[in-house]
């Protein structure tokens, strides 16, 4: 599990594919710090599994279905890294899992002197899980949506988020990664 509290801004530095899998590898030398062969390393919001490491980058296998699902796979692009919460740590974001719900591309971008409102689409099959005040993690990032309506949704970033991760670098048209708040799910499963 993870907090959506992104620890470093890394960068993917190879992708290795191998018709239904991939090898990728990514620099990230803090998230390194205490990396042991199995540790999970969420890469912009996706759970992935340390295979093999050195002292500034660790590698990871992925499956054609999570290439398929999500942003990642193109060497040379930055990425939001956080390791697993550890269970006597600081839960300063939400519960994220690491698994990616779906993509969507920013739409529009509206910059404030100190704030910027980052407009999404919202695809369909997610919209029931998105609410104004809601948590959504976008890129592995914890973040409050800040207004929700037909087929999209905002987040407002403070210049710190836009700092320190992918989001202040991404323009619009760019793919992201989804994951709604797991608690919405369960709610609705428990409902049916």
């Amino acid at each position: 599990m993870f907090t959506g509290i992104v620890e470093e801004l890394g960068s993917i530095v190879a992708v290795d594919s191998d018709g239904d899998s991939a090898k990728i590898t990514v620099r990230g030398p803090k998230v390194l710090d205490d990396v042991t062969h199995g540790a999970s390393i969420a890469v912009n919001g996706v759970c992935l599994t340390v295979t093999d490491w050195t002292k500034d980058t660790f590698t990871v296998d992925v499956m054609a279905e999570t290439l398929r699902r999500t942003s990642l796979g193109q060497a040379g692009s930055p990425v939001n890294l956080e390791r697993a919460m550890r269970a006597d740590g600081r839960f300063g974001g939400h519960i994220v899992q690491g698994h990616v719900d779906g993509t969507t591309t920013i739409t529009s971008r509206d910059e404030q002197p100190r704030w910027t409102v980052v407009r999404f689409g919202l695809p369909t099959q997610l919209a029931p899980y998105v609410v104004e005040k809601g948590s959504i993690t976008i890129d592995g990032v914890s973040l409050t949506v800040s207004a929700v309506g037909e087929g999209y949704f905002e987040v407002s970033l403070i210049p710190t988020t836009l700092e320190l991760t992918t989001l202040g670098r991404k323009g619009i048209g760019d793919l992201v990664n989804l994951e709604v708040d797991v608690l919405a799910k369960y709610v609705e499963r428990l409902m049916k």
